[in-house]
C-alpha cells in the first residue's frame, strides 16, 4: 500500500509538472487537462480529475489507497510553442509505452530548466521585419516600410525591455506602444514616412495578443468558461494598453 500511494505521488508530479510547462509556455488549458489525464492513464491510474486556470492546476488521482489531491500555482506565462510539443511528445511516448516514469520526469526536468527562446536582438530583428511586413498587408505604401520597420523593432525591444523592471504586463505595453506612436509621429513630422496610421498599425502588431485570443475562442467552444473568459480579459487588457498609449501620444502631439 505504501508503495502504491508512492508511486501514485511520483506520477502526479510528473503529470503537473507537464501540466505546468505547458500552461506557463502558452497552451491552451483543454490541452493541459487531456495531456495531464492521458499520462496518468498511461502509467495506470484510470481515475483522475483536473481543473485548470491559466493561473493554477489543480488534479487530484484515485489510486488504491485514499484520493490525493495537489494544487500548483502558475505565476508567469509566456509563449514557447516548442515547449508545449516537447511536451506533447513525450506525452505521446508514455501512451506508446516508450518512455517510462523516471525517464519522463528527467525529461520534462529537462524542458522546464530550458530556454529556448531566441536571443533578444533576433527578436527584434523579427518584430522589425513583421512589422514592415504588416504595413504593406494594411494597403500601407513602400515609402512607410523602413520606418514601420524601426518603429515596431524599437518597440518591441522598449516592450521587452520595460517588462524586465515592471511586473506589471499593462504598464509595459502601454509605454511600448507610446514609444510605437512617439516613432511614427516623429517619422511623419520629419518627412521620412508619410502615413502615420498606417505605420502604428504595422508597428504594433507584434504587440497583439493573437495567442491570447485564438487560445480564449478555444478554450471557451471546449467548455472552459472561465480560462476563456479570464483569458479574453487579459487579451482586452493588452488591446485596450496598446490602444492607450497610441492614443496619449495622438492627444497631445
Amino acid at each position: 500500500m505504501e508503495d502504491q500511494t508512492v508511486q501514485t505521488k511520483e506520477i502526479m508530479e510528473v503529470c503537473l509538472l507537464a501540466g505546468k510547462i505547458m500552461l506557463q509556455s502558452g497552451g491552451e488549458t483543454y490541452r493541459v487537462e487531456d495531456t495531464m489525464t492521458r499520462m496518468a492513464a498511461a502509467f495506470g491510474i484510470e481515475n483522475t480529475h483536473s481543473y485548470v486556470t491559466p493561473t493554477g492546476i489543480i488534479f487530484s488521482a484515485e489510486g488504491t489507497g485514499p484520493t490525493r489531491t495537489k494544487l500548483i500555482r502558475i505565476s508567469e506565462r509566456s509563449t514557447d510553442l516548442e515547449k508545449v510539443a516537447l511536451v506533447n511528445s513525450i506525452s505521446r511516448g508514455i501512451s506508446n509505452g516508450d518512455i517510462n516514469l523516471k525517464q519522463a520526469f528527467e525529461q520534462l526536468n529537462a524542458i522546464n530548466s530550458m530556454d529556448l527562446a531566441f536571443p533578444l536582438m533576433i527578436q527584434v530583428a523579427a518584430a522589425s521585419l513583421a512589422s514592415g511586413c504588416f504595413m504593406i498587408m494594411f494597403n500601407g505604401g513602400w515609402n512607410d516600410f523602413i520606418p514601420a520597420m524601426v518603429s515596431g523593432g524599437v518597440g518591441y525591444f522598449s516592450f521587452v525591455s520595460f517588462h524586465r523592471f515592471v511586473s506589471v504586463k499593462f504598464f509595459s505595453e502601454f509605454l511600448a506602444s507610446f514609444v510605437i506612436g512617439l516613432l511614427s509621429f516623429l517619422f511623419v513630422k520629419l518627412g521620412v514616412g508619410q502615413q502615420l496610421d498606417k505605420i502604428i498599425i504595422g508597428s504594433v502588431m507584434t504587440l497583439v495578443p493573437g495567442l491570447l485570443v485564438t487560445n480564449a475562442i478555444r478554450d471557451l467552444m471546449a467548455g472552459h468558461l472561465v480560462a476563456g473568459l479570464s483569458k479574453g480579459a487579459e487579451a482586452f487588457l493588452t488591446a485596450f494598453a496598446i490602444g492607450a498609449g497610441i492614443a496619449f501620444v495622438v492627444s497631445f502631439l
